[in-house]
């Protein structure tokens, strides 16, 4: 029997191979090229990396936003507590400065504050030592105060004094404590207050007698306490004569302070010094602060004067300070 097929060609599928239709010879050309391959293998590469790098720099773009977006979440979250606690600070600010009012309303309209006549009680302090040109002269024409100082002790038991300087806001009792720290955070009434109250140094006696008696309190932007105490670092206010003096009243008697320095300073203790080892070292003290001053007063000084010392903030770091000396006092009988 004839084989139908020809076993000397091994039969290969026609879907096996590469071909064409030559229309011509009608048959069907094998058109595999092994040289196309790898170029359609190249072709095909390139496509998938490019395709790849497509994919990666959609993905680092989208990577990008994400964490853009994340860190503007951050930020507002930051920026919305930061308000909060603004907020909050304003408010508890507000409030003490309302508390501080309404309580220095109340101190005000409870005592009597009154100037003292002249009489034999009043010892003119250091007039031997004073030119006749001297404004010393013109200072001691001002009347002392009298102000009841046993009213405000059932107040405030810490009580020492009053206070008064021309021209300012500084018109309040003051305090002392066993510290310099207490009367920062409280007020009069010794409710906690962050306005604090005006308080002396618990270094000096109540009396005054110390060489350097300091006095202190915030200074705050309602200019209460000693917020106005900066006035007295603008030429407006030092120029004015009727300016330069500081009355106080005590359960003691009263007493009048002669400005002789002002300036500012960064936080030191030097002139805070309430002891002296001398009269040459007080001395020197004294020639210090006046040195310092912004405005020539033309005071004398000396070493049997004793000087009172006003402190309040001018910024974080730096203080406002004012200096006077002692020059008429009064004794209660």
């Amino acid at each position: 029997m004839n084989n139908k097929y020809d076993n000397s060609n091994e039969y290969i599928p026609k879907h096996a191979g590469n071909y064409s239709y030559n229309s011509e010879n009608n048959i069907m050309d094998d058109v595999s090229n092994e040289e196309d391959i790898p170029l359609k293998k190249e072709t095909l590469s390139s496509i998938d990396k490019n395709s790849i790098i497509e994919n990666k720099n959609k993905l680092s773009k989208k990577k990008k936003r994400k964490i853009k977006k994340w860190v503007w979440i951050i930020l507002f979250i930051i920026f919305f507590i930061i308000t909060i606690i603004s907020l909050i600070q304003i408010l508890l600010w507000m409030k003490d400065n309302k508390n501080t009012s309404n309580l220095n309303k109340e101190i005000i309209s409870s005592v009597k504050i009154e100037e003292i006549e002249e009489d034999d009680n009043i010892e003119i302090i250091g007039e031997d030592k004073e030119e006749e040109t001297s404004d010393y002269w013109y200072y001691i024409k001002f009347p002392l105060i009298d102000v009841d100082i046993s009213k405000l002790k059932e107040k405030n038991a810490d009580t020492v004094g009053w206070i008064n300087v021309n021209n300012t806001n500084i018109n309040y009792p003051y305090v002392q404590y066993k510290d310099n720290d207490y009367y920062l955070t409280h007020s009069f009434d010794k409710s906690y207050n962050e306005a604090g109250w005006v308080f002396m140094d618990y270094r000096n006696n109540s009396d005054l007698n110390n060489k350097n008696t300091i006095i202190y309190a915030h200074s705050r932007l309602d200019k209460t306490m000693f917020g106005s105490l900066s006035k007295v670092l603008k030429k407006d206010w030092y120029s004015n004569k009727d300016n330069h003096i500081i009355r106080i009243a005590t359960e003691d008697g009263s007493s009048l302070w002669q400005i002789f320095s002002v300036y500012k300073i960064e936080v030191e203790s030097y002139y805070i010094t309430t002891d002296f080892a001398s009269d040459e070292e007080y001395l020197k003290f004294l020639d210090t602060i006046k040195d310092r001053s912004i405005y020539n007063f033309n005071t004398n000084l000396s070493s049997e004067d004793k000087i009172l010392t006003l402190s309040t903030c001018y910024s974080d770091n730096v203080r406002t300070v004012v200096h006077a000396k002692l020059i008429k006092k009064s004794t209660n009988n």
